[in-house]
């Protein structure tokens, strides 16, 4: 696994954090109806306070070490993205045209076709 930050400090507290919402989020994507996923967003709660007081840096890296081969072989294959995010259904659709300055074809072509002759 590849190095955890030290236990008990601002990065550690930050790594749990992101942690914990990613395996929230990734739930989410397997269980869509809010309430069936919210008795599941309290087991995983329950599963993190269980941890809560575990002071060995040892076995905190052992909990962790499971918690990411849990998430990694639960990921779902086809996560939601929100309509209007990267790879959302709606991304880039019907964009504003742009406000820059209009390009001039007609000189343009009068330029490349004296060039080709």
């Amino acid at each position: 696994m590849s190095s955890l930050p030290a236990p008990f400090t601002a990065a550690h507290r930050s790594y749990v954090k992101r942690l914990y919402r990613r395996i929230l989020n990734n739930e989410l994507d397997w269980i869509v109806q809010r309430d069936l996923w919210r008795a599941r967003a309290l087991a995983i709660r329950a599963e993190f306070e269980r941890n809560r007081d575990v002071h060995d840096p040892r076995a905190l890296a052992a909990i962790f070490e499971k918690a990411e081969a849990a998430l990694a072989d639960r990921k779902h294959p086809d996560p939601y993205r929100p309509p209007e995010a990267p790879d959302g259904t709606k991304w880039e659709r019907n964009l504003p045209p742009p406000l820059g300055p209009l390009f001039e074809h007609e000189k343009y072509n009068e330029e490349h076709a004296r060039a080709g002759h």
